[in-house]
């Protein structure tokens, strides 16, 4: 006799991707800092950049008539508040595309992975055309790893590198969709 005993169907649990959810923390926190300085830079439109820029240079104890930070000082007047309002324009967006990608990464949105690789990706050629340009390293850094600016580019180049290539090797497991 032949058994026409039905298997009971398991529901498919999600399957746990504690380093996909790193990279949405990271892109929303990058995000939500980008919010926060862009409206920072807005709120900037209309004051005095030179006076509020020669005040920041006596709390920190640096010499405001240094010729780097007068130059500057003397940049900062030439800014009218459109041009701080543009230059809060680019933070703005970028925070929001990064709050967007990583949200659709945390849902697992399938658009939300070639987002998050082209972005990644993006940045790859730029940071390698930096580390093959010549750059001098300060002896005077505050601290070792500034040092020689290709440290931190080093950092930045293999976290990025690692992101495209977890999230494209992953793509099938992690965000398969049953219809």
């Amino acid at each position: 006799m032949i058994e026409d005993a039905k298997t009971p169907q398991v529901p498919v649990k999600e399957k746990k991707a504690p380093t996909l959810y790193l990279i949405v923390a990271i892109k929303i926190i990058k995000g939500v800092l980008l919010l926060l300085a862009a409206m920072s830079i807005f709120a900037l439109a209309g004051k005095d950049l030179q006076d509020l820029f020669d005040r920041f240079i006596r709390w920190v104890h640096l010499d405001p008539e240094n010729g780097f930070f007068g130059a500057l000082g003397d940049r900062l007047a030439t800014i009218t508040p459109a041009g701080v309002k543009r230059a809060a324009l680019v933070p703005f967006l970028y925070g929001l595309f990064l709050i967007v990608g990583g949200t659709g990464l945390g849902l697992r949105a399938k658009w939300a992975i070639w987002l998050a690789i082209g972005e990644s990706a993006f940045f790859i050629p730029i940071e390698v055309y930096e580390l093959i340009r010549v750059h001098h390293p300060n002896p005077e850094a505050p601290h070792p790893m500034f040092a020689h600016p290709k440290t931190g580019l080093c950092i930045i180049l293999a976290i990025n590198i690692f992101i495209v290539w977890y999230l494209y090797k992953n793509r099938e497991r992690l965000f398969r969709h049953h219809h």
